[in-house]
């Protein structure tokens, strides 16, 4: 899963994660904004935070590095060498030769950036000294699979969820040019050019623009679905595939940890039962942002001619992340330091404090998930921190609530509307391989 920042990597563990990918400013292809940002200064404590918690890192040094890229990774090496992660994420033969130079013990992945998409080249990495190849998303499962059988000792990783690059395995130039160079995708700061909205012009007549429409669909013609294979566990596993990869370090809190559940139950589920229906564990990734589902190439020749969302370019959710749960539960016994909370002392009388995301009413049913629980539960009771009773919650408040039943997990409960919003469905009826 991914680790967007420290938080995030907290919950993909506790969600089910056994594996975490993270990156610093200046080497990784994401550029982080939000959050406790891992730095080069916080790289250790991030990773021996998943260590502890039971899962491995594997720091993405995946740019295309230029010449001042290679002197800036290499003075910082003496960090990232105490930093101890699990494996190194490279695509770049340069940044391999430092990496085999400095950390000669280190596990190489070979990222997904490489365009993986033979045996040879799997052979190739291995013989540079890599332990993983993770391969093009542009790959159907037959040829994983005959990949697998030509180097059964090289481990294999595929991406199974999130949003995709319209370009060949992410290797883009859209931003860099729509931005004058400001923006470049392949260093992390990608301004997703692939989700703008487009309009004709002929070049007579500047000034008169017309609509490109697909169909009636609209004018996102570069935006492509997101991938979602939870359909196919039993295929992928049934492939070799070692290691399941889901996209997303700029996604959110919610998104990571509704994901990773999704994921690990329904890995856990084929397992146990190769044919286990796989349908409820969907229906759950509905309840995240998308922009419609796809299974790329996975199921054959070709990228399906349904796997743009024409109408869409934001993703949109099935359900609206209400709240996370803080490091706070209150009971008569503490009084003393919450004197405004009017205390019960009966089996539901615990107050959660919590830090909302979007609104919500008193009275309203919530869904609340953890690391190991899903229900349904009425808020009873909404209160300020000045001790008043409210009637909503809103947006970026912390408060403490009441609710009919309460998580065992608080610490890492997140609340979201109970079911699926209309009009979901309709956008992930196409190109799930059904």
């Amino acid at each position: 899963m991914p680790a967007g920042n420290i938080e995030k990597l907290k919950y993909a563990v506790k969600y089910g994660a056994d594996a975490v990918y993270l990156g610093v400013v200046d080497f990784s292809l994401r550029a982080m904004r939000k959050g406790e940002l891992i730095t080069l200064d916080n790289l250790k404590y991030a990773i021996d935070t998943a260590r502890r918690m039971g899962a491995k890192s594997y720091l993405t040094l995946n740019i295309f590095a230029f010449n001042s890229d290679i002197k800036l990774l290499e003075s910082c090496m003496d960090k990232i060498v105490d930093s101890k992660p699990d494996a190194l994420i490279i695509s770049d033969v340069g940044i391999m030769r430092l990496a085999k130079k400095y950390m000669p013990d280190t596990d190489i992945h070979v990222s997904t950036q490489a365009n993986i998409l033979n045996y040879e080249a799997v052979k190739f990495w291995q013989d540079m000294g890599a332990t993983r190849a993770i391969l093009a998303r542009e790959l159907p499962i037959k040829d994983v699979a005959e990949i697998k059988n030509k180097v059964p000792e090289m481990e294999l990783e595929c991406f199974i969820h999130g949003a995709q690059c319209v370009s060949f395995s992410g290797r883009c130039l859209l931003s860099d040019y729509m931005t004058n160079g400001e923006r470049k995708a392949n260093s992390g700061n990608c301004s997703q050019p692939c989700r703008w909205s487009y309009k004709l012009v002929e070049e007579t007549r500047p000034g008169q623009y017309y609509e490109i429409e697909e169909n009636e669909k609209g004018t996102h013609i570069l935006s492509t679905k997101d991938l979602c294979l939870v359909r196919h566990l039993k295929e992928m596993i049934e492939a070799g595939i070692d290691s399941f990869k889901v996209e997303g370090r700029t996604k959110s809190l919610y998104y990571v940890s509704a994901v990773a559940k999704a994921y690990r139950e329904a890995i856990d589920a084929v397992i146990v039962n190769p044919d286990a229906d796989m349908e409820q564990y969907y229906q759950e990734l509905l309840k995240v942002g998308n922009r419609g589902y796809t299974t790329g190439f996975y199921l054959g020749e070709g990228y399906p001619k349904d796997g743009y969302s024409y109408d869409i370019s934001k993703g949109l959710a099935g359900a609206d992340f209400l709240c996370e749960f803080l490091d706070g539960r209150y009971n008569a016994l503490e009084q003393a330091d919450f004197p405004f909370v009017k205390f019960v002392e009966d089996e539901n009388g615990e107050y959660y404090k919590i830090r909302t995301k979007n609104k919500f009413n008193k009275n309203e049913d919530i869904e609340i998930i953890s690391p190991s629980e899903k229900f349904t539960a009425r808020v009873t009771e909404i209160i300020n921190t000045k001790g008043e009773e409210l009637q909503i919650a809103n947006t970026n408040d912390e408060l403490f609530v009441r609710l009919t039943h309460a998580p065992v997990e608080y610490k890492y409960a997140l609340a979201r509307t109970v079911g699926i919003k209309g009009g979901v469905n309709e956008i992930q009826k196409c190109s799930c391989g059904d």
